[in-house]
């Protein structure tokens, strides 16, 4: 990162939510953004509190985000909330992970309506607790006419098997002669992603420090440019998403050319 990038990035530090506001070109608003949502743990122990309180500060923290990039005039905000791998957690995590996903649902739901953002649930639903799944499928089909914001919440999600599907997928169809082999482009595999009819996302944020995918939209991140923080995400805040904001403005996106 060059010396002017980190001046640039300590200023930014200083200013004001209002400031920082102000300094966003609203003609060039990433369409999709996308979000690791890491440290919640890590959040709570430097705290010396038990990890459930960093969960839930990480929920309240999720809400200023999803309120901020509806109110922007974001269209698509994609959240890692639960990846395929979690469940290696110890199990009273998972089930307190559960629940969260199943109050947010339920919680949620009245305002996501009044608001206009649609829920759309992405990943293996059929592992998850019934209780669970019947709470988020609800929210799904009452916001489904919703348009201001798409929350695609990744549950049960990991990229590699997202991929899986669609290529199983389509060469039952190609086996069944519902499909040619040379009909299948990138356009079309794109269609068969749990993410079918979402612009690729364009800014992807990961908080914690840590510099990596993590198993998330891995083929829909080919050109996404990449915003990474320390911070860990129960501390993320309006003037958090601004400065990511403005940092992702600030780049010179050529998609290989």
């Amino acid at each position: 990162m060059s010396s002017s990038k980190i001046d640039s990035q300590a200023n930014l530090e200083k200013k004001s939510v209002a400031e920082l506001y102000s300094l966003i070109d609203k003609e060039r608003l990433p369409k999709h953004i996308a979000v690791i949502m890491d440290g919640n743990r890590r959040w709570a122990k430097k705290r010396f509190m038990p990890s459930a309180v960093g969960h839930k500060a990480g929920v309240e923290a999720f809400r200023t985000v999803m309120e901020t990039c509806r109110n922007l005039g974001v269209k698509v905000l994609s959240a890692y909330a639960f990846s395929a791998e979690n469940w290696q957690r110890s199990p009273a995590e998972v089930a307190l992970l559960m629940q969260l996903f199943e109050y947010y649902a339920k919680s949620e739901r009245q305002k996501m309506l009044d608001t206009g953002v649609r829920l759309r649930v992405i990943g293996d639903k059929s592992a998850l607790h019934p209780s669970v799944c019947r709470e988020l499928e609800i929210s799904e089909k009452a916001t489904a006419h919703n348009s201001d914001l798409l929350l695609n919440l990744a549950v049960n999600y990991g990229g590699r098997e997202e991929i899986l599907h669609a290529a199983r997928y389509l060469a039952e169809q190609v086996k069944e002669g519902k499909l040619q082999i040379s009909d299948i482009d990138q356009d079309v595999f794109g269609q068969n992603l749990y993410t079918a009819g979402c612009p690729d996302p364009d800014l992807l944020i990961r908080t914690s420090g840590e510099l990596r995918l993590s198993n998330f939209l891995l083929w829909q991140s080919a050109y996404t440019e990449f915003y990474f923080s320390d911070i860990y995400w129960p501390d993320v805040d309006e003037a958090f998403i601004y400065r990511a904001i403005i940092d992702y403005q600030q780049r010179g996106r050529r998609y290989g050319t």
